[in-house]
């Protein structure tokens, strides 16, 4: 369908392009601050910071690309999804995950896109099941979990739904 003149479609998920996070990557991060909202920080990160906290910015310009790895999803150069991944040392067939949205781009696919091809990644490494703390309020993410792993269960731990989630093969 044509757009009127004078208006621009709104990016759709195909514009979007995943790829690793770089070491070019940093201030991308730092900027996607200003699209999160306090409730998509605090269900991220579990304290009620007003930005991205610069100890999460540290640990991603760390990754090794093997035991702790993530994906970032760009549209226009402009950062607006991460989904990371950390090795358990003590069994390193486990990994704990984590995916944060710009909040325009929530409720939109991009968070299930970022996992699948996180899964993936993983999955190459070795890895055969991924660890998850949701908050409770958090009901997207509850909501995703139910449906990507039906028979996932979880047990409470400081305010939060701790979930183990075998990996498929």
């Amino acid at each position: 369908m044509k757009q009127p003149i004078g208006r621009t479609a709104a990016p759709a998920l195909e514009d979007v392009r995943i790829r690793p996070y770089g070491v070019t990557d940093h201030d991308r991060l730092v900027r996607m601050s200003d699209r999160l909202s306090g409730s998509s920080l605090y269900t991220r990160f579990f304290s009620g910071t007003p930005r991205i906290p610069d100890y999460y910015v540290a640990a991603m310009d760390r990754l090794d690309h093997w035991d702790r790895d993530a994906l970032v999803a760009l549209v226009g150069g402009e950062m607006v999804g991460i989904a990371e991944y950390v090795r358990d040392a003590r069994e390193p067939f486990r990994a704990e995950i984590a995916v944060l949205v710009a909040d325009p781009w929530q409720r939109r696919g991009l968070g299930s896109r970022l996992i699948g091809y996180l899964t993936h990644l993983a999955a190459r490494r070795g890895i055969t099941e991924f660890g998850a703390d949701v908050i409770l309020t958090n009901r997207d993410a509850l909501l995703f979990i139910r449906h990507g792993w039906p028979a996932a269960r979880s047990r409470m731990e400081e305010g939060a739904a701790r979930f183990r989630l075998p990996l498929r093969s």
